[in-house]
C-alpha cells in the first residue's frame, strides 16, 4: 500500500481530541501517551483468559493487580469513628475467590453503596488495585471493580473464552480504562503505515502493520498474540537499528584528520619500555584502533573488556600515537578521584615520557596535565595554558575539560571512560573542541553482551579485550551467608587477618556511609523503596562508618584501618588512596567510590558487606579491585538473605563465574531491559516495548543487517516513507537530538 500523507494523520491525531480530556490528561501525565498511535504502541502485559482466572495464591505485595475472580460473600459492617462517633461507620468486607485463593475486598464510608448492591454473592467481576496485608491476610482496599456480564453483541461462549488485555496501568488509571480507550481508537490501527520494507515484512512471512495492532489488542487466539509480539518485535529493532546505522553512514562522511603515529616517536619509545609483552588481545584491538586513526572520518569506537584486560594501556597508547601525529588527546573520567587515579597512573606507566618540555624530561615526551574542578585557580590557569599552546598533548580531567573556557590547539582523539555515566550533551561539548569531529573512543568495565552494545551503543562499532594479561591471579570468590551461619562471618575477618600477615591489604565495602539522614536514595521516590525492603530485612543498609568502627575495636584491632567515602573532601580522598597504595594502611573500609579505577597490585581480599544490595555488574566490578598482583585474590560476598532468596541466586551466580559477559547476562535477565537502555540513552523515550534484548538476540542481529543494507541503498530512505514517518515518530526531538550528539 502506499502511504499517502492522508494515511498518516489518524494515529498523529492528538488523544484529547478523541477522549475525554481527563483520560487524556491522565494518558499524558502517567504514561507518555500523547497521540492516538502512542495509545496503540501501548501494548497488553499479559492477558487474562475470561474462563481462567488470576491465581489470588500468587498476588504481589504493593503493586497494582487486577484479579478476575467470584465473590463469595458480602458482609456490612457497622463501627464507631471519629468521623462517625455513634457507630454509623459502615465497612463493607467482601470475599472474593477464585478456586485458588481468597481475597478480602473492603470498602468505606459513603463509598459502600453501590459495590453492596452490584458485589452480590456469585457476581463475577474484575477487579483492580493495590495489593496490602491487613491482619496478616492479605486485601484490596477500595479497588475498582468491573463487572462482567454478558454483553448484548458477545455471546456467552465467546466471551468466555475471550482474551482480555491486560494494560501495564497506573493508579490513576485502571488496566480496563486504558483497554476501553484503546478500543475508540482500534479502528484508526487500520491505517497504520506500515514501516518495514514490503519485501522484508514478505520475505520473513510477517502479518502488516494494522494486523499486528488489532492482534495484539483483540486477539481470538493466542496464535494471534503471537503472531503480533513477532512482528512487533521486528518493527522495534529495525526501526532503531535504521536510526543508528543511518548515523553510522552520517559519521562516515564527516571529515577527520587522519592521525599516523610517527616511526620513531612517542610511542615507540613508550613501547620500548614496558616491562612485558602486550597480550594477543591487546595487540589485535591496537591494530583495530590504530586503522581507524589513520581515516579520514572519525573514529566511533567502543573498547570492552573485563576489569583488568588492560584497557587503560590499550587507551593510554592510542593516546600516544595521535600525540605522535601532532594532535592532543583528552581523556574524561566520571569523578575526580577517577581522573586522579587515571593521571597517576598515565605518569606512572609514562615515566620521564611524561616530562616533555621539562627538564630532564625524555626528547620524545609531552606534557600530560590534569584538569579537574576542585582544582586551584593558578593550576588550572596553567594547565589551560598548556592546552591552547599544545605544550600538553594529554589531558586527563572530569566534565570541568568541557566548559566553555577549554580551548585545545589540535584536539585528535577523546577517551570517555565508563560511558555510561557520561552524558550524551558532555561528549558532544568536547568534540565541539575540534578544529574537526575528534576521533572518539569510549571504554566501558561493565562487559555487555554484544547484542545489548549493538542496540545501546549502536552507533559504535565494537572491540573486545577478553583476555587477562599474564601474572595476573584468579580470584576465588565465595558467600558467606552471616544470618545462617554467623561462624562464616567470623572466619572472613580471621582471612582477613591472614592476608594482612602476610603482608598485603584488604577492601572492606559497604552500601551507605552512615553518619546523616540525607542518604542518596535516601527521600523522595527512591527513599520509599528503601523502607519497604528494610521492612522486609529489618535494619538499614551497613555503613561504613559504622562498620569501620566495629571492626577497629573488634575482630580487626591492631590493625590500620581507614574510611573511604563520596563526601569526604577530594584532597582527603586522595590522601587515604595514596597511603593505600603505599601500603600504609592495612583495611580500607569503603563505599563503591573504589569501584572503578583503584589499582593496588598488593590489595588482595575484598569483604563486601550486604552484597545483595549491589546489582550483579557492580558486585562484578568491585571484585575487579583484587587480584591485580601475583598472589591470588579472595572476595567474600556477605548476606544476610535467606537461602532461596532471588538475592542469594545473584550471589552464587556472582560468585560461580569470573566471566563478565555471563554475569551481565544474568544480570539483564533479571532487570528489564528499558533499566540498561535508559541509563543508556540519557532517559530519552525508547522504552522497548515487545524486544526483550537477551531473548531476541536474533532479531536485533538480523535487523541490523537488514538495516545496513537498505541504508547503503538508499540514506534518505526516500524510496521508504513509511519507514521514514516511524522513524520520525521513534526520534521526537530529545532523541533526535540525542542521536545527533552520540
Amino acid at each position: 500500500m502506499d502511504p499517502v500523507p492522508a494515511l498518516k494523520e489518524p494515529l498523529q491525531r492528538p488523544l484529547k481530541s478523541v477522549l475525554g480530556p481527563a483520560t487524556a490528561k491522565v494518558m499524558a501525565e502517567h504514561l507518555g501517551l500523547h497521540t492516538v498511535g502512542d495509545l496503540l504502541h501501548h501494548y497488553p502485559r499479559r492477558y487474562e483468559e475470561r474462563g481462567q482466572l488470576t491465581h489470588l495464591a500468587d498476588l504481589p505485595m504493593d503493586e497494582h493487580v487486577t484479579v478476575v475472580a467470584q465473590v463469595a460473600e458480602a458482609r456490612l459492617h457497622s463501627f464507631a469513628s471519629a468521623k462517625a462517633p455513634r457507630g454509623k461507620g459502615q465497612r463493607l468486607e467482601v470475599t472474593i475467590t477464585d478456586g485458588s485463593g481468597r481475597l478480602q475486598l473492603v470498602f468505606f464510608g459513603s463509598g459502600v453503596h453501590k459495590p453492596h448492591k452490584d458485589l452480590l454473592p456469585g457476581t463475577r467481576a474484575m477487579f483492580s488495585g493495590k495489593v496490602s496485608v491487613f491482619n496478616r491476610r492479605l486485601q484490596l482496599a477500595h479497588p475498582a471493580y468491573e463487572l462482567l456480564r454478558a454483553d448484548s453483541e458477545e455471546s456467552v461462549e465467546s466471551w468466555a473464552g475471550a482474551l482480555i488485555p491486560l494494560y501495564p496501568a497506573t493508579a490513576k488509571l485502571e488496566s480496563w480504562k486504558i483497554a476501553k480507550a484503546v478500543q475508540t481508537v482500534l479502528p484508526d490501527a487500520r491505517d497504520a503505515v506500515d514501516p518495514l520494507p514490503d519485501s522484508l515484512r514478505e520475505g520473513r512471512g510477517l502479518v502488516s502493520l494494522p494486523e499486528a495492532l488489532l492482534k495484539i489488542h483483540r486477539p481470538h487466539t493466542k496464535a494471534d498474540i503471537a503472531d503480533a509480539r513477532a512482528r512487533l518485535k521486528w518493527d522495534e529493532a529495525f526501526v532503531l537499528q535504521v536510526a543508528l546505522a543511518r548515523r553510522r553512514h552520517a559519521d562516515a562522511q564527516l571529515p577527520a584528520v587522519p592521525r599516523r603515529p610517527a616511526p620513531d616517536g612517542l610511542l615507540t619509545a613508550f613501547d620500548a619500555r614496558l616491562p612485558f609483552t602486550l597480550t594477543e588481545g591487546q595487540r589485535k584491538v591496537s591494530r583495530e584502533i590504530f586503522d581507524d586513526l589513520a581515516t579520514d572520518h572519525p573514529m566511533h569506537r567502543l573498547l570492552q573488556g573485563e576489569v583488568g584486560s588492560g584497557k587503560t594501556l590499550v587507551a593510554l597508547r592510542a593516546m600516544l600515537a595521535v600525540v605522535d601525529a601532532g594532535g592532543q588527546a583528552a581523556l574524561l573520567a566520571p569523578t575526580e578521584v577517577l581522573a586522579q587515579q587515571h593521571h597517576r597512573s598515565v605518569v606512572e606507566m609514562m615515566g620521564d615520557l611524561a616530562e616533555g618540555g621539562m627538564l630532564g624530561g625524555s626528547d620524545h615526551g609531552t606534557k600530560v596535565v590534569l584538569l579537574t574542578g576542585s582544582m586551584g585557580t593558578a593550576a588550572r590557569r596553567h594547565a589551560l595554558l598548556d592546552l591552547v599552546t599544545g605544550e600538553a598533548g594529554i589531558v586527563i580531567g572530569t566534565h570541568a575539560l568541557i566548559e566553555d573556557k577549554v580551548q585545545f590547539h589540535d584536539l585528535g582523539l577523546v577517551v570517555v571512560d565508563e560511558q555510561h555515566r557520561f552524558g550524551v550533551e558532555q561528549r558532544d561539548a568536547l568534540r565541539g573542541k575540534g578544529k574537526q569531529p575528534p576521533h572518539l573512543l569510549v571504554m566501558t568495565a561493565t562487559p555487555i553482551p554484544r547484542t545489548v552494545a549493538m542496540t545501546v551503543f549502536g552507533d559504535l562499532e565494537t572491540s573486545v579485550l577478553d583476555q587477562l594479561p599474564a601474572g595476573r591471579s584468579p580470584i576465588a570468590s565465595h558467600v558467606v551467608p552471616a544470618a545462617d551461619k554467623p561462624h562464616f562471618l567470623a572466619r572472613a575477618w580471621e582471612r582477613v587477618r591472614e592476608e594482612v600477615e602476610g603482608g598485603h591489604q584488604a577492601y572492606v565495602v559497604c552500601p551507605r556511609i552512615g553518619d546523616d539522614a540525607d542518604e542518596p536514595g535516601g527521600s523522595g521516590k527512591g527513599g520509599r523503596k528503601k523502607s519497604a525492603e528494610d521492612e522486609a530485612e529489618k535494619r538499614p543498609p551497613l555503613a561504613v562508618l559504622e562498620v569501620a568502627e566495629q571492626l577497629a575495636k573488634g575482630p580487626l584491632s591492631g590493625l590500620s584501618v581507614e574510611v573511604l567515602h563520596g563526601r569526604m573532601h577530594p584532597d582527603d580522598k586522595d590522601a587515604v588512596m595514596r597511603r593505600f597504595a603505599a601500603g600504609d594502611i592495612d583495611v580500607l573500609v569503603a563505599t563503591t567510590v573504589i569501584e572503578v579505577g583503584v589499582n593496588v597490585p598488593n590489595a588482595t581480599a575484598m569483604v563486601i558487606m550486604d552484597a545483595d544490595r549491589f546489582g550483579v555488574s557492580q558486585l562484578h566490578q568491585l571484585r575487579g579491585r583484587v587480584g591485580r598482583g601475583s598472589a591470588p585474590g579472595l572476595c567474600l560476598l556477605v548476606s544476610e538473605m535467606p537461602e532461596a532468596s532471588p538475592a542469594r541466586q545473584r550471589l552464587a551466580a556472582v560468585a560461580t563465574t569470573l566471566d563478565g559477559f555471563e554475569l551481565s547476562r544474568i544480570d539483564l535477565e533479571q532487570r528489564r531491559e528499558g533499566d540498561v537502555l535508559g541509563q543508556a540513552q540519557s532517559g530519552a523515550r525508547t522504552s522497548l516495548r515487545v524486544l526483550a534484548v537477551i531473548e531476541d538476540e536474533e532479531v536485533i542481529a538480523e535487523a541490523r543487517e537488514e538495516a545496513v543494507a537498505v541504508v547503503t541503498a538508499d540514506p534518505e530512505l526516500g524510496a521508504y516513507p513509511g519507514l521514514r514517518t516511524a522513524l520520525d515518530a521513534l526520534l521526537d526531538e530529545e532523541r533526535e537530538q540525542y542521536l545527533e550528539k552520540g
